[in-house]
């Protein structure tokens, strides 16, 4: 099978320290909702990527496992270390843990697993993107936890049968699967560009929004986009216990990885059940907020994890105004 290799992504400044909580962060509202969803506790997320700086300060503590499915490190399965920085930096906006001098993650008590499927060079065989999907379905931790959300912020060309059958399989078994749209993008919202596996009806494909809820330029269109999610300037964890500040739809995918885990806590508290991976779909776009661009640009809108509570007070504000309306009223009339 032909080659997949990281969707292209701009390293825009690497620094050793950062204590700060990140603007996607806040601009997804996670904080908003920490609370209620226990900042992701008991949630796992695979991501599929280059591996992960495993003694990362801000990481150390969210790795619960993973594999090496590429070449390097003599093809040593248990090495999954990131010799690239793509994969320690889509982590780090999942989960990071915020340490004295770093960042947080959008789901800080949610746990990783570590699927190494891209080498050095940030490329791979659709086998191996396949091999180590497979492996996070099939995934058992020791208490038999099992994985919730599949992080793919990956590539290709191609449509293969095998790699969306894979897929298929996961979303079958529950599993949420978040692939990143792709940078192919022409700053045109009329034309499409595909990239696989992100292309496929079955995954969340993530477009990517500027800090000013503008479309990045870059951000591929088509008409499978499911919603938009911070991808520009993104600060987050990067390999030598170091922070970067990266742009790609790469990094807005993660953003929606990490909010799947908060709401699949907040959703069982409410319906107090375990809900399909339609049903934590459905609460998903519920939470999303129209920018002003296409349906093949935007998809539903941009990630707003709080927008449901927020529309819940305006409905009770409204509803307070008009019971006293109504009591005004029949004051008048008697």
């Amino acid at each position: 099978m032909s080659d997949v290799r990281l969707i292209p992504f701009e390293v825009n400044a690497v620094v050793q320290e950062a204590g700060i909580l990140p603007d996607g962060i806040e601009m997804i509202q996670a904080p908003a909702v920490w609370e209620e969803s226990e900042k992701g506790k008991g949630r796992i997320i695979a991501v599929v990527d280059t591996g992960c700086q495993i003694d990362h300060p801000d990481l150390q503590s969210r790795i619960i496992g993973g594999k090496n499915f590429t070449q390097d490190f003599g093809g040593d399965a248990d090495r999954y270390d990131d010799n690239n920085g793509h994969g320690t930096h889509v982590a780090g906006t999942i989960a990071a843990t915020n340490g004295e001098k770093g960042v947080q993650g959008v789901a800080p008590d949610s746990k990783l697993l570590i699927v190494k499927v891209l080498n050095e060079a940030g490329s791979g065989s659709y086998q191996s993107i396949i091999n180590g999907i497979r492996y996070a379905i099939d995934w058992k931790g020791t208490e038999g936890e099992r994985v919730n959300v599949i992080s793919m912020s990956l590539g290709g060309p191609s449509d293969v049968p095998e790699l969306h059958d894979v897929i298929k399989d996961a979303v079958n078994q529950n599993i949420s699967v978040v692939c990143a749209a792709g940078n192919e993008g022409d700053d045109r919202e009329d034309t499409s560009e595909f990239a696989y596996p992100g292309a496929y009806n079955e995954v969340i494909e993530v477009g990517a929004a500027s800090f000013q809820r503008t479309l990045a330029p870059f951000s591929n269109t088509n008409n499978e986009i499911d919603l938009i999610a911070p991808g520009v300037d993104i600060l987050s964890t990067y390999p030598g216990s170091e922070y970067a500040v990266l742009s790609g739809t790469s990094m807005a995918a993660p953003h929606v990885s990490g909010a799947l885990a908060l709401l699949m806590n907040v959703s069982e508290k409410e319906f107090k059940r375990t809900l399909s991976e339609a049903e934590i779909y459905s609460q998903l776009i519920k939470r999303t907020v129209p920018i002003g661009c296409t349906k093949q640009a935007e998809g539903n809108g941009l990630l707003a994890l709080n927008f449901m509570n927020q529309l819940e007070s305006l409905f009770n504000i409204y509803t307070t105004a008009w019971d006293q309306t109504e009591v005004k009223s029949e004051k008048v009339t008697k």
